[in-house]
């Protein structure tokens, strides 16, 4: 009896710290160097958005040297049901997704498995001899796409709205993002659709990290799902990151929204209504995941801790620092979208990286690095502020809104 007394207090101090193993610490903004008075500006202008009806709801969680100082949730989940959301909601990461593909490649790097001036061929064999097209016809690149042409979107892939109208219509055509078939499918199709441009010669978003994911499979053995959960979910206790929703979760799912800009919401897509709430032959990993800010947090600060959380080494620290410093050469210069140029920002393996300072985004800082998400979720990293800011909605088409209207405000927070 006595010995069974003794082994209690070990046994209760195991089950805590099992509990509590999950979660990245709590403070309170002035302890780790930002004012309080300033961040209750960002939620001011949070709720002047849900005011003029410019989003339903909206979560933002800020994060520095490690620690969550700010995590508010405001508005509504659910406008229809009147569900105000809440701080563990799951919704659409969408091209969020790309990081944590590209952290999954990665990890195969440093593995040896995978390299990344390996041709993508050697991988995903139907992917070799794509053509590049041309106004006056097409032409064989004298390179092959590599893995890390993938990573950093200079693969001369596209969306399918590249302008360049022979490749954009076969890809059209072809259905190359058919979610009800698989990454073998969407490769095999992709290798029958011209590309923009010759492998490593300019930057287009496009569907190079959902070729990343097949390659991913082959070069692991596993599909991605199950890799990526078994190597970066599981092991950074991203316990509501993945390619569906299950039933037991579905209350917690946000409804998606369109937005005119004006103060117009039309449900896109209910909760209870998702093409989420079931596995889909396609795994998206440019665009497939829902997640939490509370788990994509853990991913961040992973990233910002050079590989590591709690114990856990995930990524070598040279990895992390190609996924978050420039990658792209001189050359290729500065990342755009058609003819908008995003002056001063480059692309490392999986984030943006900003080298220098520009009118675009002129709240942002040298060195941020971060992405978004087409449901208009965003965020961004600053090395320099040990800082680390996640804003969550679910308003579709895409909008720099949200991120535009708290970004100065939460850099004007810092207080040392």
């Amino acid at each position: 009896m006595l010995r069974c007394v003794l082994q209690l207090p070990i046994l209760v101090c195991l089950m805590v710290c099992v509990t509590v193993a999950g979660e990245l610490p709590v403070a309170k903004p002035e302890e780790v160097g930002l004012s309080a008075a300033g961040l209750a500006k960002v939620d001011a202008a949070i709720e002047s958005l849900l005011k003029e009806k410019k989003l339903a709801g909206a979560i933002v969680m800020i994060a520095r040297h490690g620690k969550v100082a700010h995590l508010k949730s405001q508005g509504f989940m659910d406008l229809e049901a009147g569900k105000p959301m809440r701080d563990d909601a799951v919704v659409r990461i969408y091209s969020m997704t790309k990081a944590i593909a590209t952290a999954g490649a990665l990890i195969l790097c440093d593995e040896g498995k995978l390299g990344l001036n390996d041709p993508v061929s050697k991988y995903v064999l139907e992917m070799k001899g794509c053509q590049v097209q041309e106004k006056d016809g097409s032409f064989t690149p004298e390179k092959e796409m590599t893995v890390r042409d993938l990573m950093l979107h200079t693969a001369g892939l596209s969306y399918g709205a590249s302008g360049n109208e022979i490749s954009d219509r076969k890809f059209r055509e072809l259905k190359v993002l058919d979610a009800d078939e698989d990454l073998v499918a969407m490769t095999t199709k992709l290798g029958k659709v011209p590309l923009v441009f010759a492998p490593g010669t300019d930057w287009m978003y496009g569907v190079s990290i959902d070729v990343l994911g097949r390659v991913i499979e082959v070069a692991s053995g596993q599909p991605l799902d199950e890799f990526l959960q078994a190597r970066l979910f599981k092991p950074l206790d991203m316990k509501d990151t993945g390619f569906y929703v299950p039933a037991e979760k579905v209350d917690r799912f946000a409804s998606n929204y369109n937005s005119d800009g004006k103060g117009n919401l039309n449900l896109k897509e209910s909760a209870q209504a998702s093409e989420y709430l079931k596995r889909r032959k396609l795994l998206s990993a440019g665009g497939g995941l829902v997640s939490t800010a509370r788990d994509y947090m853990r991913f961040l600060v992973m990233i910002s801790r050079g590989g590591e959380l709690d114990g856990v080494r995930i990524l070598k620290n040279e990895s992390v620092a190609l996924m978050t410093t420039n990658q792209l050469s001189e050359k290729i210069g500065w990342i755009k979208f058609g003819t908008s140029v995003r002056e001063g920002v480059g692309f490392g393996l999986g984030f943006s990286v900003r080298s220098k300072m520009s009118e675009w985004d002129p709240q942002g800082r040298v060195g941020e690095y971060g992405w978004g998400g087409a449901a208009s979720t965003h965020y961004w990293s600053s090395p320099k502020d040990d800082l680390i800011v996640i804003t969550l909605e679910q308003t579709m088409p895409y909008s720099f809104l949200t991120e535009f209207a708290v970004k100065g405000l939460i850099y004007d927070a810092i207080q040392k």
